[in-house]
């Protein structure tokens, strides 16, 4: 049972919001399926309904906007916040309501933003690796997801994204064509209950290893 109650109603599907976001939906899709070839392998997981956290490798500047072409609900991103103060890309990030996170220590306002969204019943999107991997290895996992599931009561999925053109710097990685691959998996089997220091350890663990078993489904299905 989740332990965030839903304070608001409004529909979070990207074809029940307003114009602005329909369009950017609309040239969203267009982008990343035809200029970045993205596939998706395994379809998306989320409830059509309620709070749930997606979790994903970090590969590119450009993951949140391929992974959400195959997402139906807006997802609300945590991003670093020199990607969200970008100028060409402020308005975009503003109105797809992204989380930007300040990269030095723990950033408490981020955090509260993000349990509100939850609390409203939106899907939160992280990168628990914290940065962009330069190769295929997964990088450890931080605890920050697993606390945010325990505090909230908000189900887990993972997922894992593969093909782009990896690098840190946010505008390139949306101009470098690729041949994205996407797949999802169901909710992570977790001790939702268990915020102690080793339990949020244990959980994060179980976190990463759902997103580990995709790519290793992934690279296997090559």
């Amino acid at each position: 049972m989740f332990r965030c109650g839903v304070k608001r109603n409004r529909s979070d599907l990207l074809a029940d919001q307003g114009l602005a976001l329909q369009l950017i939906g609309a040239a969203n899709e267009f982008f990343t399926r035809y200029f970045h070839e993205l596939t998706v392998l395994s379809p998306c997981a989320l409830p059509h309904t309620g709070p749930a956290i997606l979790v994903c490798n970090h590969t590119a500047g450009i993951d949140p906007l391929l992974i959400q072409t195959a997402c139906p609900r807006l997802v609300v991103w945590m991003i670093a916040k020199e990607y969200y103060d970008l100028w060409p890309l402020r308005y975009l990030f503003r109105k797809l309501e992204m989380i930007p996170v300040q990269r030095s220590g723990r950033d408490m306002a981020a955090t509260r933003e993000a349990l509100r969204a939850l609390s409203a019943g939106r899907v939160l999107g992280l990168f628990p690796e914290g940065r962009i991997a330069p190769n295929h290895e997964l990088l450890p996992f931080q605890s920050g997801v697993a606390l945010l599931a325990s505090k909230s009561g908000a189900p887990v999925f993972p997922a894992y994204l593969d093909g782009t053109q990896r690098g840190r710097e946010m505008v390139p990685s949306l101009l470098r064509p690729c041949s994205a691959t996407l797949a999802f998996g169901r909710q992570v089997s977790m001790d939702y209950t268990d915020t102690s220091k080793e339990g949020l350890e244990r959980a994060t663990l179980a976190i990463r290893q759902a997103v580990s078993q995709l790519r290793d489904r992934s690279m296997a299905g090559r």
